[in-house]
């Protein structure tokens, strides 16, 4: 039997270097712990000769067997599975056992290796992405092709090892050092409400947050107030809001930014004041980095590709999703939870990638409204226990029943998963008015102008209801024609 690789290997094809692929092959050989540390990380693609190939999976199946790998060994399982002659034969396997005088130099053979396995993978993936191009008739979906046909060779080759604790430790007492200088020094990004910030220390990057409720508690809300106060930090953040159009959303951050009811707007009864500090908000909201897709369907391939463009052209610190359940997860699937896990677990997978932190929104199931406290709990989360396991925190607003009609109505915010600090609940005040969230302590602008805080205000509200409840009614019909006519609706507010 001739000591060569099967004939039809055409060294001429793609990048290759037998050579190097012998000489690895004969260190496995040679030497039976550097055989128990490659076999399992090495794949048959990684070598071009079909041989090759063959030999590394005999290699592996000895391994599985919990046997040395050696010349004996691996002649016996290939003579057992009857491709002995596939692999070269005895005099090729004898050949490989003795081409090395010793395993010292595997690692430079093992680089060139893995250099032309991961050169031929870019030339196929190349070769399908041109096939996805000639078919295409959908251009963001083949860059979104292209960009996870190349990025998942690159994730292939990523691969962690075992270490010794001593240098996480080493690094973790550097950080509490930093920290011990400077309390400020590894803060994520501020939220804008101050008791969640003091326990959460913010939002930080590689974190996947689930921000759950029931329709109508306000989480859009919630987060676009979060946004708010990334951007005011000078942060870049990108929404992806496949429920409301961006206008909507506009609409709800200028009015919001601006102390400006959102009623009086959309029905055109804006004061001159209001105008002002509509235009102020708005001056304000341009400077800022806020990116918005409202894209009805998008995957989270899609959301990967748009932002690593961002990444790339503005910089990204801060990702919105608006919300799970309208996601499409790529691939056809009959279960609808398994491609809601598919997600959630991409989602994490993108926030570890680009190192930012994912706020994503979830709907909760309606056995949330059956139970007597009406307090959310993770199980509600709708459609996949996955979210529950992908999250590295998991945040819900339960509203309060009682309050609602008023001006300023207290709501629970409910930290019910936190992997890296402590759980509990906080209370945050909403003001539908604005459409926004804020600290129970936060100063409010009042119709009149002035500034109290959110408790006077509740209270002055109820103290007007009151008045308003028990003061007579006037007789318009008795007045005189002209003072009923210049009554206008400032009148009637004062």
């Amino acid at each position: 039997m001739a000591d060569k690789p099967a004939r039809d290997v055409n060294v001429n094809a793609v990048p290759q270097n037998l050579e190097a692929e012998q000489c690895l092959l004969g260190c496995i050989l040679l030497d039976d712990n550097l055989a128990q540390e490659l076999v399992p990380t090495l794949k048959a693609e990684d070598f071009y000769a079909p041989s090759h190939r063959i030999l590394l999976s005999a290699m592996q199946k000895v391994l599985n067997e919990s046997k040395p790998i050696d010349f004996v060994t691996v002649a016996d399982a290939l003579d057992r599975s009857g491709q002995l002659a596939a692999a070269g034969g005895i005099n090729y396997l004898t050949t490989l056992n003795t081409v090395v005088p010793s395993s010292a130099n595997y690692r430079v053979y093992l680089k060139i290796v893995e250099r032309n396995s991961v050169l031929r993978a870019l030339i196929r993936a190349g070769t399908s992405i041109i096939e996805e191009c000639r078919n295409s008739d959908d251009e963001e979906r083949s860059v979104a092709f292209a960009e996870k046909a190349v990025y998942d060779i690159s994730d292939k080759k990523q691969s962690g090892d075992l270490t010794p604790v001593g240098e996480s430790t080493g690094e973790v007492l550097t950080i509490f050092d930093e920290l011990y200088k400077n309390q400020g020094a590894f803060k994520g990004i501020p939220t804008g409400f101050k008791l969640f910030d003091s326990k959460t220390n913010g939002l930080h990057g590689g974190d996947l947050i689930v921000l759950a409720a029931r329709p109508g508690c306000g989480k859009s809300s919630l987060a676009l107030n979060m946004v708010e106060s990334a951007a005011k930090n000078r942060k870049s953040c990108a929404i992806f809001s496949l429920e409301m159009p961006k206008v909507q959303l506009a609409q709800r951050l200028l009015c919001s930014m601006a102390s400006v009811s959102m009623t009086r707007a959309k029905t055109g009864k804006l004061t001159s004041r209001d105008f002002a500090e509509l235009w102020k908000a708005n001056e304000a909201i341009s400077r800022m980095k806020i990116f918005i897709d409202d894209s009805s369907l998008i995957t989270p391939a899609q959301i990967l590709s748009k932002c690593r463009r961002l990444k790339n052209r503005e910089g990204l610190d801060f990702i919105v999703i608006d919300y799970i359940q309208l996601m499409e997860g790529g691939d056809r699937s009959e279960n609808r939870q398994q491609e809601i896990s598919k997600i959630t677990r991409t989602l994490k997978i993108i926030a570890k990638e680009l190192d930012v932190p994912i706020l994503a929104l979830s709907q909760m199931s309606r056995l949330v409204e059956r139970r007597d406290d009406k307090e959310p709990q993770l199980s509600d989360l709708r459609e996949s226990g996955a979210i529950e396991q992908d999250a590295d925190m998991v945040l819900f607003i339960n509203k309060n029943k009682e309050a609602e009609g008023e001006a300023v109505q207290p709501v629970e915010l409910i930290i019910a998963k936190h992997r890296n600090g402590e759980t509990g609940k906080l209370t945050l005040n909403w003001i539908g008015e604005y459409v926004r969230f804020t600290d129970p302590d936060t100063f409010v602008r009042t119709e009149d102008g002035r500034e109290t805080s959110e408790e006077n205000a509740r209270r002055e509200q109820r103290d007007l209801e009151r008045l308003a409840a028990d003061a007579p009614l006037p007789d318009f019909d008795d007045a005189p024609p002209e003072e009923a006519d210049g009554l206008s609706e400032t009148d009637f507010n004062d």
